[in-house]
């Protein structure tokens, strides 16, 4: 019977545009905060404190840098002559063992110190080597220009699950970047500390060169490599010119297009402090900028026209209004040869002080392979103790386990439960519950109601109560079930919802936000909304941004719940219990830690620790990011919240998922 509720919806509401709306209406107060701040600026006074708290907010939303202390040891391992240049082949280590490949292009005109160029790949699996990095490095090198192309973390030489034995990758680029980007974000990291490390370090190296002036430094990069660009834009002050490709726009102008990004440029908490891309260009001024921009390009191109439109002024504060640019090129979105050409023209002006748009025949490109830095292709079993980043993490883990585990169990669990109430509660505005059945009847042996409310402004949650006809008009104990999926999984909870209304309580089966019926309209009937870069990735992904997450707007979605228990006239708010099944049964153990009104919990095939996930190479990803809550890691794991329950006596029983990995 139990299949004919699974997927009865809601009248009376558009509750599938809840959720977009709700984040989109977030995240326009975001950026609303961050125009009022931009437009306060008056002076070159408060131009240099704002761009202070960019450098130190993005800091924080990235989980901090690893030390710039640690020696680089630089290798050249090999030389590859070019047409009028020569090409040195270089590993160097941004961290201990972790190594970096990169190509240094050298012009045989080199006499002395001169400037130089980083280029930042984009997500071509093959990177600094492929066909249209290459040719970018090769203009960039007629132009007279130094240029160091750098293979970004999963890509090129530097895949991080590469199998030395079977000499393949089972993932590599974008799908390497989300599964380990995932698991940093528990840390409180995200996958671009790693990758704006990776740049600095390579600005070190080449301020070490003796044919690099380091006053002469330039960045620039394509998509993913535009986001490196962009990183490194808001960091460091050594960048003297930069040329960021496919990637700058502005978070209103890009929700719109309703598309995900990729691991290293979601940075959570970086809306919330109002921050946004017309930051990121912003922290440049007045050095020289050129915005590289496709009119045909997935990232819309209102954005970068807003961008350096609105930002200008501010090089207009240093009478250099000019060192401000957009270069646009009707094609689609890739680091075309126009950009390319516009590049070279653009950095050799600023840092060679003569502006040179070298031929289309002067372009000659190398075989691939003649230009690894390794000699099987990879760093992975090829250099001593090579790390990747699902290593670092794994040594990230440890560090703040072991912090953790510094301070006395009473110290840390009043800490941990700041936090959690903090993180929960965070941005959350009231509002009255006005509960009101939404249909129902008797099926069979049970009593079925339908039940809406309001758990925040915008934002209603359903629940379909279950209990014994037989119990009809008494106020019974209630149980709160939350487990993956809500009431359009009822089928295989079925047992569990029989046996509880068979011991005379109310089974109330909770859909939190997102789930159920309050799922968001699809793009189509084949959409799959929980797959990698579906509709709740994206949506849980901007609310990263405005430094939130679904799990811990679910949590919060259960303690109204609970709420709602106290206001319901069919329950009897004396006798409350939780019921959570699979990963969602961590809302249930997060919420009883929060309400003591919860009697007991009992929680049935849930995660073991968030830490046993982020120990796990290979997991399922889909649905991961529902669990996950940024920075959790540094206060506390799962199983101290099964430990703090059992202390106070109200889990009743937890049963744990033996493995998250992907079958």
């Amino acid at each position: 019977m139990y299949d004919k509720f699974e997927n009865v919806g809601i009248a009376h509401f558009d509750v599938k545009s809840q959720l977009p709306r709700w984040v989109y209406e977030s995240a326009m107060r975001a950026a609303k905060k961050g125009e009022k701040a931009r437009s306060a600026i008056k002076n070159k006074q408060m131009l240099e404190e704002r761009q202070r708290e960019i450098r130190e907010g993005l800091e924080q939303c990235i989980g901090g840098l690893a030390s710039f202390d640690t020696p680089l040891n630089p290798q050249i391992t090999g030389t590859v002559q070019g047409n009028g240049f020569r090409v040195e082949k270089l590993i160097f280590e941004p961290r201990p063992h972790a190594y970096a490949t990169a190509n240094v292009y050298i012009p045989y005109d080199t006499t002395g110190p001169r400037g130089a160029v980083l280029l930042l790949c984009g997500h071509r699996e093959q990177a600094k080597h492929c066909d249209e990095y290459q040719t970018v490095c090769h203009y960039l090198v007629h132009a007279g220009l130094i240029v160091m192309a750098l293979d970004p973390v999963g890509q090129g030489e530097r895949f991080g699950y590469y199998d030395t034995e079977t000499q393949q990758a089972p993932m590599t680029s974008v799908t390497e970047h989300e599964n380990v980007g995932r698991q940093c974000m528990p840390l409180g990291d995200s996958l671009a500390r790693y990758m704006l490390h990776d740049a600095v370090r390579a600005i070190d190296y080449l301020s070490t060169r003796a044919d690099v002036d380091p006053n002469c430094i330039g960045v620039t990069g394509h998509s993913g490599g535009g986001t490196q660009t962009s990183l490194l834009m808001m960091y460091d002050k050594r960048i003297a010119a930069a040329a960021p490709g496919g990637f700058i726009m502005n978070r209103p102008y890009f929700l719109l297009t309703g598309k995900a990004q990729d691991a290293e440029q979601k940075w959570p908490g970086f809306s919330a402090y109002g921050f946004d891309h017309e930051d990121i260009v912003l922290a440049m001024a007045p050095r020289p900028v050129l915005i590289l921009a496709t009119t045909y390009d997935s990232v819309p191109i209102e954005g970068p026209r807003h961008t350096v439109s609105v930002n200008r002024r501010f090089w207009e504060m240093h009478d250099r209004s000019e060192d401000l640019t957009i270069f646009e090129d009707e094609n689609v979105h890739r680091f075309t040869i126009p950009l390319a050409k516009a590049a070279a023209a653009f950095f050799s002006k600023h840092l060679l002080g003569s502006a040179v748009t070298p031929s289309e025949d002067q372009i000659e490109l190398i075989p691939n392979e003649q230009l690894w830095c390794t000699r099987s292709g990879q760093v992975i079993g090829e250099m001593a103790q090579a790390k990747s980043v699902f290593d670092e993490n794994v040594e990230r883990l440890a560090y703040f386990e072991n912090k953790r585990e510094s301070i006395s169990d009473a110290e840390r669990k009043k800490r941990a439960m700041a936090w959690l109430k903090r993180t929960v509660f965070y941005n959350r505005q009231s509002c009255d519950l006005n509960p009101r059945p939404s249909g129902g009847g008797e099926v069979d042996h049970l009593w079925v109601h339908r039940q809406i409310w309001w758990s925040q402004p915008g934002l209603l949650n359903h629940a379909l109560q279950f209990y014994d006809s037989k119990l009809h008009g008494q106020r019974l104990p209630v149980t709160i079930a939350v487990w993956d999926g809500g009431t359009s999984r009822l089928e295989e909870h079925s047992q569990w919802i029989e046996e509880t209304c068979a011991s005379g309580r109310i089974a109330m089966v909770l859909n939190p936000t997102g789930i159920g019926p309050l799922l968001p309209h699809l793009n189509s009937p084949t959409d799959k909304p929980f797959k990698r870069f579906g509709i709740m990735d994206r949506h849980t992904d901007e609310m990263m941004w405005l430094g939130d997450s679904m799990a811990a707007l679910r949590t919060y979605d259960v303690l109204r719940a609970i709420q709602l228990i106290f206001v319901l006239k069919n329950v009897d708010s004396s006798d409350i219990r939780l019921y959570g099944s699979g990963r969602y049964a961590m809302y249930a153990g997060l919420a009883a830690l929060l309400d003591s009104r919860i009697d007991s919990v009992r929680l049935e095939n849930c995660m073991s620790s968030i830490a046993d996930w982020i120990k796990e190479p290979f997991y399922d990803e889909l649905d991961s990011l529902s669990f996950i809550i940024p920075g959790m890691l540094r206060h506390l794991d799962l199983p101290d919240v099964y430990k703090w329950l059992k202390d106070d006596r109200r889990l009743s029983d937890v049963e744990l998922l033996k493995s998250h990995s992907a079958s």
